[in-house]
């Protein structure tokens, strides 16, 4: 084993060898550097980067060309996303997932502001149940943290008039993953004690399929169950077909990225979304109403 402070890739011999390199953040001074170098190699600067329009990166943010313009691609982005939140054909419907409450609640916030009906599936939908139904849940995720938002949350939704539609039915399993027990359980009896829940079940689909089919613009952002095992992913597909369907009847129906994205490119029905997401962390970021540091780094429209 050799250690040097400094190392040249074209100084060392590869073949059959590794080298490990310490990860250093960089100083301010160094991003400077850095930004000054980017900043040389050209006039115009075109970011048409969404995925990364939320990270203060040099490449990103530090660049001191005029003018600092939106690609293409951003540019879509930004629109479809400025239009649903600002300015939404109605009824106005947002679907969500995802495992934690706490980790979601500046997005619901937001959304409670916007939309007409909210879906809340996925792992934080048996927080919720446990909370205002006393559902037994048995192992299914549980966020402690989460439960002392729930009521905060309902009660915003009914100042606002958002109906919030939570699942009725669901998939269960006796362990994580598809080697377990999988069996039905329904709202009434709750998920039995040694049992997960791990997707929704066909009332759910039904329920969310008429009211997805009533709505004029979708915004999804989250998986309806465990989507990437195939025992589990009946659930989401159901909610696919569904705003597959409306988008065909005319709704806008705009997909938030990230697990959702990666969802219906399985399923091979992107091109039937009015728009799916290049940006995962980006368009939650838009979705929580903040500003993307990216977007804010760009010239000022004359």
């Amino acid at each position: 084993m050799k250690l040097s402070n400094k190392v040249s890739v074209r100084d060392v011999d590869l073949k059959g060898k590794r080298v490990l390199m310490r990860k250093v953040k960089a100083d301010s001074a160094a991003v400077k550097r850095f930004a000054a170098q980017l900043s040389a190699l050209g006039d115009i600067y075109v970011n048409d980067a969404f995925g990364t329009a939320h990270r203060a990166h040099a490449s990103v943010v530090g660049i001191s060309l005029n003018p600092r313009c939106a690609g293409l691609l951003l540019e879509k982005e930004l629109t479809y996303f400025d239009k649903a939140l600002n300015n939404p054909q109605r009824p106005f419907l947002s679907i969500l997932g995802g495992a934690k409450v706490h980790d979601k609640i500046q997005l619901i916030e937001s959304l409670l502001e916007r939309v007409d009906y909210m879906i809340i599936g996925g792992g934080m939908a048996y927080t919720f149940l446990k909370v205002l139904r006393n559902m037994p849940i048995g192992n299914s995720l549980y966020d402690e943290a989460g439960a002392k938002l729930v009521p905060q949350i309902m009660e915003k939704a009914k100042q606002r008039g958002v109906e919030i539609l939570f699942p009725v039915d669901f998939v269960v399993s006796s362990e994580y993953g598809e080697n377990g027990v999988i069996k039905a359980a329904t709202l009434e009896e709750g998920v039995p004690d040694g049992f997960e829940s791990l997707d929704c079940g066909p009332r759910t689909i039904k329920q969310a399929r008429d009211r997805i089919l009533q709505c004029k613009t979708i915004v999804w952002n989250g998986p309806q169950g465990v989507s990437e095992m195939q025992s589990f992913a009946k659930g989401s597909l159901g909610f696919v077909d569904a705003v597959v369907e409306a988008t065909k009847l005319g709704a806008v129906s705009i997909v938030g990225g990230g697990d959702t994205g990666a969802l219906v490119e399985r399923a091979g029905v992107a091109d039937k979304f009015s728009h799916v997401s290049t940006g995962g962390g980006a368009s939650l970021e838009l979705l929580e109403g903040k500003d993307l540091p990216g977007v804010v780094a760009l010239s000022d429209k004359h």
